[in-house]
């Protein structure tokens, strides 16, 4: 069987944790690899051995995922870490990242791809500041499926009246932050309840476990609703006797599908043409979608190059220089009005500058600071950027990758920033009327 049949099968999650400290989240994260069979033996044998030293009597799974000697020292995430398992539905990649306030540059760099958030509340101290906080973190990159884990269930004695009124709370914030899809599970990482297996002292839950749910959330794989866009990586011409005239356009399809024939346009240039061929690992196919690596065959002969992006003419995106969106600064260096930068969208580098920073979001209450005039580490703003060429951008809430951008510093090449193109929050449901100005864009 092909690799190309298999992927439905066994679809891909990425997911990301996130938890104020001392929530259970290392706990959790371990115990879901150790209950799901995902840890090494020499991997369990050595955190058995210093749990031991330690003075333990059973081994602790937060070990397992807090590798950094800091991190073990004082017991708290610290950098964002990848884990990858497997499970016979689906394969996972897991961003662990860390709940500490100046951290929040480490959640949106681990929830920027993924498609499912997990948010973990300590069940005695319920919804608190930070959760409020990673709650709108998820909000504004738009993750498409949020799961609230309200652990260490056992310290409350598995009461129902105590989850019920968590996941309350947490909802209908989180729902007016447009949060699409929100579930709730109890847990008891320690413990292991509802993590892998089914809590046998909380038989009032008749929901899914956390990895059951993992297993069969959605995932956006169905791209027919999509703009399909090809942000072009390299221009292959082998100009060999085999292949005199092959002229190929190969990059990784960012989203929606492209098919032999179809009428598509160049960007920045605006040039028209048809698809005559597309070429995956080697062989014509005659359809290509998001994630696949291909290369695109044109039926005119146009000036292309690395940066260009290969769109569909009926869907072709405005070009413009002039981007608004919301960003959030990871540098220690602050991000000033007047700051020179490059800016790198997809594939393509261009040279920019900030404008204007017309506001600077509180995460605690979401409330704006205007004009604050710079933004530092972990700060998260609105910013106007002008760049020395149009770009083809679209809007954050229409493409996670091709409405994203980050800012780099021309001197040494430091990211500075991570942006998203257009409004800030999705639009709660319902909707509310135009006129009712509830704050979220701005």
């Amino acid at each position: 069987m092909s690799t190309i049949t298999e992927l439905p099968e066994t679809t891909l999650l990425r997911f990301a944790t996130a938890g104020s400290v001392d929530d259970g989240k290392s706990t959790l994260v371990g115990r879901l690899l150790h209950d799901s069979k995902s840890v090494l033996t020499d991997q369990l044998e050595a955190v058995q051995r210093v749990s031991a030293d330690r003075g333990q009597d059973a081994p602790d799974l937060a070990l397992l995922t807090d590798g950094l000697r800091a991190e073990r020292e004082q017991g708290i995430t610290i950098d964002v870490a990848y884990r990858y398992f497997a499970t016979p539905r689906r394969r996972f990649i897991l961003a662990d990242t860390p709940g500490h306030v100046q951290y929040t540059r480490n959640m949106v760099t681990g929830a920027s791809t993924a498609e499912l958030t997990v948010i973990l509340v300590d069940a005695r101290n319920g919804v608190v500041e930070q959760t409020r906080r990673h709650a709108a973190i998820a909000a504004l990159l738009r993750v498409p499926h949020v799961v609230l884990a309200v652990n260490k269930m056992d310290l409350v004695e598995y009461k129902e009246s105590v989850f019920a009124a968590i996941a309350e709370e947490f909802t209908a914030y989180a729902s007016e932050l447009g949060v699409p899809e929100i579930t709730a599970i109890p847990i008891s990482a320690l413990a292991g309840d509802n993590v892998v297996d089914p809590s046998a002292h909380m038989d009032w839950y008749g929901g899914p476990t956390f990895l059951e749910h993992l297993e069969s959330v959605p995932v956006a794989h169905d791209l027919s609703h999509c703009h399909a866009r090809l942000p072009v990586q390299y221009v292959i011409r082998p100009q060999s006797a085999e292949h005199p005239d092959y002229r190929g356009y190969a990059g990784q399809i960012a989203a929606g599908t492209f098919r032999v024939g179809e009428a598509v346009t160049v960007l920045p240039s605006g040039r028209a043409t048809r698809i005559s061929a597309i070429d995956l690992l080697g062989k014509p196919v005659r359809t290509a979608w998001t994630t696949q690596s291909v290369t695109l065959l044109l039926e005119d002969d146009i000036d292309i190059s690395r940066g260009d992006l290969i769109v569909p003419s009926k869907d072709a995106p405005a070009t413009t220089q002039d981007i608004e969106a919301t960003v959030c600064h990871v540098a220690d260096q602050p991000l000033t009005v007047g700051h020179r930068v490059l800016l790198k969208h997809g594939t393509r580098t261009v040279k920019a500058i900030v404008k204007d920073i017309p506001s600077r979001l509180t995460l605690d209450d979401l409330s704006l600071h205007p004009h604050p005039g710079q933004l530092v580490a972990n700060d998260i703003g609105r910013v106007k950027i002008r760049t020395a060429e149009p770009l083809p951008v679209d809007s954050y809430a229409d493409s996670r990758r091709t409405g994203s951008f980050i800012l780099i510093d021309p001197a040494d090449g430091t990211t500075l920033t991570a942006g998203m193109v257009g409004e800030s929050f999705a639009a709660p449901e319902p909707v509310k009327d135009g006129t009712d100005d509830d704050g979220w864009d701005f």
